[in-house]
């Protein structure tokens, strides 16, 4: 099976190509130079090049902030771009495994959000990946899937934990969220379940999965877990109020998404974040830039 994984620049990507190396499938990983995803003429050419029987697409502009502002842009390249990858594979008779996001929901939930809850997104973001997913499951119904995912980290990228990482070095106290819940996600985690879930997209995976490691937390949980595991003081992580750092754009109060796909077809339950955690943090840390006080 040839595999073709698209934004393999970024954390996700890096890991999902890094994967499918290492177990030694057959995969082209193209980044954001290698392959824009918003131009229909590269699109197809890269797929009549690398003949792939499917594609992961991680390529995403994940700006929260930045696309209140520039929802046109934010637009072409979650919404615009999926589309035109469908419509590729659909002319090179490949499938499709899209990878979009929890920002798709209200965030006011008070139980974990089933794959079929109605979405509501309240921000920019949030309504261009929820366009991506409505262009991949209408231009190629039958050989596609969309992942979602939340609280994305890892060795690779930018996230949340590196931050703590670089913050417990150079702070005496962190004051960190304590009101918005959600579900901490290892990059590699999700990576091995989109390496699952590939062969079967178009039999009998199609539609929308949740894919996260499981239980939940605040913003404040993990930064403690982070600082515990890095042998240093949970005390010194302060709770604060959502309101303490505003955003231009508001950020979800429950993340939380539910698994009931997965578990219908079969596919191991995802770990707790803890335990993904305690495995991730050591590489993590490796691959942080320490900041000095």
């Amino acid at each position: 099976m040839r595999w073709l994984v698209t934004g393999a620049g970024g954390l996700l990507g890096r890991d999902t190509a890094g994967l499918l190396r290492a177990r030694r499938e057959p995969v082209t990983a193209l980044d954001r130079a290698a392959l824009d995803i918003t131009d229909p003429e590269a699109v197809h050419a890269a797929l009549a090049a690398h003949r792939p029987h499917l594609v992961v697409n991680c390529a995403a502009y994940t700006a929260v902030d930045a696309a209140e502002h520039d929802e046109e842009r934010a637009l072409r390249v979650n919404g615009d771009g999926p589309r035109l990858l469908a419509r590729a594979c659909a002319a090179h008779g490949a499938r499709l495994l899209h990878v979009s996001t929890d920002y798709v929901f209200a965030g006011d939930a008070r139980a974990p959000y089933p794959e079929d809850h109605r979405p509501g997104p309240r921000t920019a973001y949030g309504r261009t990946k929820l366009a991506g997913e409505r262009a991949v499951l209408s231009e190629l119904p039958h050989a596609s899937a969309v992942v979602r995912t939340a609280w994305l980290y890892g060795v690779h990228g930018p996230s949340f934990v590196r931050t703590m990482i670089r913050l417990e070095a150079s702070r005496d106290t962190v004051d960190v969220v304590d009101d918005q819940r959600g579900q901490p996600t290892w990059s590699a985690d999700l990576a091995r379940t989109l390496v699952r879930l590939g062969p079967r997209v178009g039999d009998d995976v199609t539609g929308v999965l949740h894919a996260t490691n499981a239980g939940e937390a605040t913003w404040y949980d993990l930064a403690r877990a982070v600082f515990r595991q890095l042998g240093a003081d949970p005390g010194r992580v302060r709770p604060v109020g959502g309101a303490a750092f505003p955003r231009p754009a508001p950020r979800p109060a429950y993340s939380v998404l539910a698994h009931g796909r997965l578990r219908n077809l079969g596919l191991p339950a995802p770990r707790d974040w803890r335990a993904a955690l305690h495995e991730a943090l050591p590489a993590v840390r490796e691959e942080t830039p320490r900041e000095t006080p």
